[in-house]
């Protein structure tokens, strides 16, 4: 009777702790998806309990985590080529869409009322355009009060997938910027000063005084940054907003056989903002129950997030895409 009753009770101790089980699933890395994967978390927590810890770390460290298997997932925006995941043992999926603004402090000139060409943009990062009153900028503004100030660049000082896409873009309108800085998640800045995460380039570009950076969408609105007007692949002028993100990602064509690898930047149309980009997920495929718990993480965001992506000015990614991803993970996470 006594031992009945001591199994009896260990059962129920047992069936109690499960009952009480939460799962936390760890991720870390791009600081440009950071306040949506925030978001996403607080309601996923709220409907089933399930926390997740994301660490906004930059994409170079997400990808270093997920490759040393300290997180559960890694993010990038950069994404991986196939032969690099193979290598890595790793899957990789977009989790949404975003744009990335060229943000300015220039007192007296107001949100979207700066527009930089090409040759400018790519002259200000360059070091090049040392003014904001040069003539290569002024000639595309008139009657915009630019003043004879020196430009401060800030750039990102970590290893980041924002970087990678914005040095991606501005090697593909330079020769001159792709002969001397080239792509990548870090390179070497010919001129300014670093800031860490989209948040340290936010705050450093609303504290200094004629500055000028690069941030994602969500940041520059959160921080009530001014963000320039650039040109399209076409060369019209297009400002930076969902509307104009939208039509640029709208010509993304995603597959499984190369694990949806796909640079969105200078995508075809007149109304096409240039500096589109996805953010990327990468799982390692050797842990299929803990990576399971992530996939029904990005299955509840794709199914009741897209509102909350929205709102921070996000881009959804859109149901046929979101189906095709969920077969990828069908096929590869046994």
């Amino acid at each position: 009777m006594l031992k009945s009753k001591i199994v009896a009770l260990t059962a129920a101790v047992s069936l109690s702790v499960s009952a009480f089980a939460v799962d936390t699933i760890n991720g870390a890395g791009a600081s440009f998806p950071a306040p949506l994967y925030q978001a996403w978390a607080h309601a996923y927590n709220a409907t089933t309990g399930a926390q997740i810890n994301y660490q906004s770390i930059g994409s170079g460290g997400g990808i270093k985590q997920i490759q040393k298997r300290t997180v559960d997932f890694g993010a990038t925006d950069a994404p991986l080529k196939p032969e690099q995941l193979a290598k890595d043992g790793l899957l990789q999926f977009p989790a949404v869409v975003g744009s990335i603004d060229i943000v300015y402090n220039i007192p007296g000139v107001a949100d979207g009322k700066l527009k930089l060409s090409n040759e400018a943009a790519a002259g200000i990062f360059l070091g090049t355009i040392k003014e904001w009153n040069n003539p290569i900028i002024a000639k595309d503004n008139p009657g915009v009060k630019l003043p004879s100030k020196p430009i401060t660049v800030v750039y990102r000082a970590d290893g980041s997938g924002t970087t990678w896409n914005f040095t991606y873009w501005l090697d593909k309108i330079s020769e001159v910027w792709k002969s001397k800085v080239g792509v990548g998640t870090s390179v070497k800045w010919p001129t300014g000063m670093g800031g860490k995460g989209n948040e340290g380039v936010s705050n450093n570009v609303k504290q200094i005084p004629y500055s000028v950076g690069y941030v994602e969408y969500a940041y520059a609105k959160q921080n009530k940054l001014t963000s320039a007007v650039l040109q399209s692949a076409e060369k019209t002028w297009v400002e930076a907003s969902v509307e104009s993100a939208k039509e640029a990602a709208k010509n993304a064509k995603w597959t499984k056989k190369d694990h949806f690898y796909e640079i969105l930047a200078l995508e075809p149309g007149k109304k096409s903002y240039p500096l589109v980009a996805a953010t990327f997920i990468l799982l390692p495929k050797e842990k299929p129950v803990d990576s399971k718990k992530v996939t029904n993480f990005y299955k509840f965001a794709y199914d009741k997030g897209d509102k909350e992506a929205e709102k921070l000015g996000y881009i959804p990614l859109p149901v046929e895409t979101t189906k095709l991803i969920e077969s990828y993970w069908a096929e590869n996470i046994k």
